[in-house]
């Protein structure tokens, strides 16, 4: 710009001592002086916006050192902010003759004070004119009746604010009221200060002290730059409001009620507040805006495909002679594995990558007779398009699929247009970057009253906001922290969108939903609580969705008392006690939600809690994966149960659960461990069975007897405690260990690689039914039954284990019908006192015998397949003098010629799961994963035979 030869910079300077009124002459000018007016944002449009009496900092109270993105936009919507009491203003006639010649009557100017025109503001209203204005000046105002406003006007004081105060008690009957830089007390004959019940108020830059503001509908309100000292605004049936950058500091109960649906009677004001609503910044989140914390997990795509493996035998002897050995024999045995006091066979070679090694890579003799038997080994199923199961690397960086990483708001809310059009409306009450501190309550929803609140701090408060009865809130982008009881608080029907919010610090639950309330919670921090994160009780729902639960003292979402809410995308990491904890007949849809690094269980399930757990990621806990301890039920399906450092699933069969289509990796001990008796531990922390204070305000109280039970279609009634089609693999311990007095179905799992056995029954006193698993490349045996163990095994593929195939000693075991092939112990090992029936199996052993007969064991051997091992031992082994071993109708297949090759079968090898698989669907199944991150390192010692999860061991 170049005006008269000044320089930018100089015409800046010159501008900068312009009135408002000469900068909006100046920009019309030309679009050169236009953009020069704009141009002095950062200090002629500051000053004007700092320096006017009527406003205060755009950010004030939260974030006063906070500068806006524009002093000019900010003066400029408080400055139509400011005019909208005027909107309705018609032109004042000077003549009723004559309509074309109307002119409008200039505004008066009263003044009331100490050698003023008017001594009180009561003289002053009863000589004011439409819209006159009437000025205040510095002093104390007490007027010793009540005010009654018959004609708009605007009352204003002189002056800093402070300086003027007004006790009155006023009722507004005009249209409209504009009043502006006062402080408000009440009279000594009422608390009420203001009350409207049709008109239009507008306060702007005004305190409040120690009374009640009363705005019923139609009537409307608009309130900014307020301080309310132990103040009460109750709105009843308020078709719209503002009230925003207030501070409301010290109530004694609620500083904002907001009571009865919104009238559907509006007055005039309606509109224009709804287009200043719309006309103003939104709080609604975009892309940029979106900065939740990342969850950092690497993902590794190791495909696992069902391997080949080729068995080379050697030599030849009878097949069914006593054992007999040479000293080269028992030399070579003795390093090639270790035999345990009760017969089981250790194996001592190298690990591997995948637990276990193929013979058919040792080094044989050329010059002996061989023959190949082909089959092959079931390996864990793949996960997300790919499988994530390595193990977890110390200081791996850690990535997410796509499928699990949380989406920003505003990817939630265009992908929920619900969701969005909940968030775009404004109905009743708008709330707006305001401060409620050190009080009782901040707002209160009721009898089905509608809220919106935006931007807000509520701190230091017994509860930040309650709703109830079938009122509904809006919630976006709130600080709720440090309130002595739940932050958040959704009763009788209660509802709404609680959005994008940060809640912390409070001394109960930071949402708490009860008696049919069902709100959508979305996208939320709720952390660091002295209790749980969110409590759903007394047949609460809500959708709770997307949000980072984190830190909390207790569960991060604790569900009982029927309560049923679905749990869907929420990561929920580092509480100091269950991710998920659902007692107390609790109920709940929980699914895809990573649940990683808590303390206790990942998931516990007790005392009739009956939730669907599906398709989550429970990783990286300090004790159990999932926990189903006493009376707790549910269904477990195709969840990923990673890494943790004690068991993946802890449960007890009492409790019947279904456990299915997981996978079951990496964890510290048992992959699955199934106990009956209970754990002697009758109180346990908070989120894991105490009896809790749910109240309001953190006081005990008595619950219902009798609650409402819904009918749930997603849970199938399960009369035996089941175990099918999961995926158990390189676990600590055990993959499957029973300790139980309850019957038990374990059906159509792949368990492979684990560090001990693959299957361990301890006890089982009723029928533990073991089929159609495949169980491969364990550290130990495949499968041991202990002594007093009912146990039947059917139709089950054991392949390639380092112990023996089946090892018993149970006085009532069936094996039929099996393929026992490749392990590096005996096919099958009969201790002394065990009864076992042994029939239409396939058996094989690559070093060992066929099938060992250790002491007085009772055996039938019928119809079985045995397959011939190395020259220097044989396919069958008993005590010589045992008649307690029957023998019929076996068929043993010895080499006749150098490298026959048998395969197994008419049937294939064993098991046949392509028609027996169950589980979610393929897209549920395309969202179970598993991660990497810093390894656990958790030794197995003889501790982890006990029969109680690692929480429980260590109360």
């Amino acid at each position: 710009m170049d005006a008269g030869g000044l320089p930018l910079e100089l015409w800046r300077v010159i501008l900068a001592y312009l009135h408002l009124p000469d900068l909006g002459r100046c920009s019309l000018v030309c679009r050169a002086w236009y953009e020069l007016i704009l141009s002095l944002d950062s200090t002629r449009w500051r000053q004007l916006c700092l320096g006017c009496t009527e406003c205060r900092h755009p950010n004030w109270p939260n974030q006063p050192d906070v500068e806006p993105e524009s002093w000019r936009e900010a003066f400029k919507q408080h400055y139509l902010a400011s005019r909208t009491w005027t909107k309705n203003a018609l032109d004042l006639e000077s003549s009723v003759c004559f309509s074309l010649f109307r002119r409008r009557r200039e505004r008066r100017t009263l003044t009331v004070g100490s050698g003023r025109e008017f001594d009180s503001l009561g003289s002053a209203l009863a000589m004011a004119s439409l819209y006159d204005r009437i000025v205040l000046f510095p002093g104390v105002y007490e007027e010793q009746g009540e005010i009654i406003l018959k004609v708009p006007v605007e009352i204003v004081g002189r002056g800093k604010l402070g300086e003027v105060a007004l006790l009155a008690s006023i009722d507004q009957h005009c249209s409209t009221t504009r009043l502006c830089n006062l402080v408000f007390m009440p009279a000594w004959f009422s608390p009420i200060m203001y009350k409207t019940t049709s008109g239009h108020v507008q306060f702007d830059n005004c305190n409040f002290e120690n009374g009640h503001i009363q705005v019923h509908g139609p009537g409307t309100c608009q309130v900014k730059f307020c301080i309310f000292k132990n103040t009460h605004i109750f709105l009843h049936n308020v078709p719209l409001c503002i009230l925003e950058n207030c501070e409301f500091v010290g109530s004694e109960n609620n500083s904002v009620t907001v009571e009865g649906h919104p009238s559907a009677d509006k007055n005039w004001a309606y509109k224009y507040l709804l287009g200043l609503i719309k006309s103003s910044p939104s709080f609604l989140p975009t892309e940029d805006s979106d900065s939740l914390m990342s969850l950092d997990l690497e993902s590794r795509d190791q495909a696992w495909s069902p391997r080949t493996c080729d068995i080379v035998i050697e030599g030849s002897q009878s097949p069914t002679s006593p054992a007999s050995s040479s000293p080269k024999d028992s030399k070579a045995g003795s390093q090639e594995a270790e035999v345990a006091s009760d017969g089981e066979r250790v194996a001592q070679t190298p690990d591997s990558s995948d637990g276990g090694l193929s013979p058919s890579g040792e080094d044989e003799d050329v010059d002996q007779l061989t023959y190949r038997l082909s089959y092959q080994v079931q390996g864990p199923r793949p996960v997300l398009g790919g499988s994530f199961l390595s193990p977890p690397l110390p200081g791996a960086s850690i990535q997410l699929p796509s499928c699990l990483v949380l989406n920003s708001l505003q990817q939630e809310l265009q992908k929920d247009k619900e969701a969005m059009a909940l968030a775009s409306s404004v109905q009743g009450c708008l709330i707006r970057k305001c401060l409620f501190r050190d009080g009782k309550g901040g707002v209160f929803v009721c009898s089905c009253g509608r809220a919106k609140m935006e931007g807000n701090v509520f701190r230091n408060l017994t509860y930040a906001v309650r709703c109830i009865h079938n009122s509904k809130i809006v919630m976006l982008r709130n600080d709720v922290y440090r309130c002595r009881a739940s932050g958040i608080f959704l009763r009788l029907e209660g509802g709404g969108l609680i959005a994008g919010n940060n809640i912390y610090h409070n001394a109960e639950a930071g949402v708490d939903i009860r008696k049919k309330s069902n709100p959508l919670i979305l996208c939320n921090q709720i952390h660091h609580g002295l209790r749980s994160g969110i409590v759903v009780l007394g047949n609460g729902k809500g959708i709770i969705r997307n949000n980072q639960i984190f830190s909390n003292k207790e569960a991060g979402i604790y569900i009982l008392y029927h309560g049923n809410p679905v749990v869907s995308g929420n990561h929920i990491f580092k509480g100091r006690a269950a991710g998920v904890a659902v007692n107390e007949n609790g109920k709940g849809l929980i699914t895809e939600n990573v649940i990683r690094e808590n303390q206790w269980g990942g998931v516990d399930i007790r005392r009739g809690g009956t939730p669907v757990l599906r398709s989550n990621l429970i990783c990286f806990g300090y004790s159990d994966g999932v926990v189903v301890g006493d009376e707790g039920r549910g269904l477990i399906e195709g969840n990923t149960i990673y890494a943790n450092k004690g068991c993946g699933v802890w449960m007890m069969s009492s409790s019947l659960p279904h456990v299915t289509s997981n996978h079951v990796s990496y964890n510290g001990l048992y992959g699955v461990a199934v106990f009956s008796q209970k754990d002697g531990s009758s109180e346990f922390p908070g989120g894991h069975g105490a009896q809790e204070n749910f109240s309001e305000d953190g006081d005990a109280i008595l619950w219902e007897t009798e609650l409402e039970k819904d009918d749930d279609l997603l849970r199938r009634p399960v009369t035996v405690a089941l175990v099918e089609s999961n995926s158990i693999n390189h676990n600590g311990a055990s993959g499957l260990y029973v300790q139980s007095g309850e019957a038990l179905h374990i059906i159509t799992n792949v368990i492979h690689a684990n560090g001990d056995r693959g299957i361990t029954v301890a006890q089982s006193s009723q029928l533990t039914h073991v089929a159609n698993n495949s169980i491969s490349c364990n550290r130990q045996s495949g499968v041991k039954v202990e002594a007093q163990c009912k146990v039947e095994l059917r139709g089950n593929g054991i392949y390639d284990n380092r112990g023996h195939g089946i090892i018993t000693k149970g006085d009532s075991t069936v094996v039929i019908e099996n393929d026992i092939i490749g392990n590096r112990g005996s096919g099958l090992q009969l201790l002394p006192r065990s009864d076992t029936k042994v029939i239409k199996n396939r058996i094989h052993s690559f070093r060992a015998y066929g099938i060992a007969v250790r002491g007085r064991a009772k055996a039938l051997v019928q119809e079985n397949i045995i397959f011939q091992g190395k020259t220097n031992k044989t396919i069958f082994q008993q005590i010589s003098n045992n008649r307690e071993c029957i023998m019929q109708n076996n068929k043993f297949l010895v080499f006749k010629k150098k490298s026959d090759t048998w395969r197994l079968v008419n049937p294939p090898a064993r098991p046949h799961l392509e028609n027996s698989l169950r589980g979610p669907s393929a897209a549920h199944n395309g969202r179970k994963v598993a991660a990497m991150a810093t390894r656990i390192t958790a030794r197995v010692e003889g501790g982890y035979h006990s029969n109680r999860s690692i929480f429980c061991t260590i109360l």
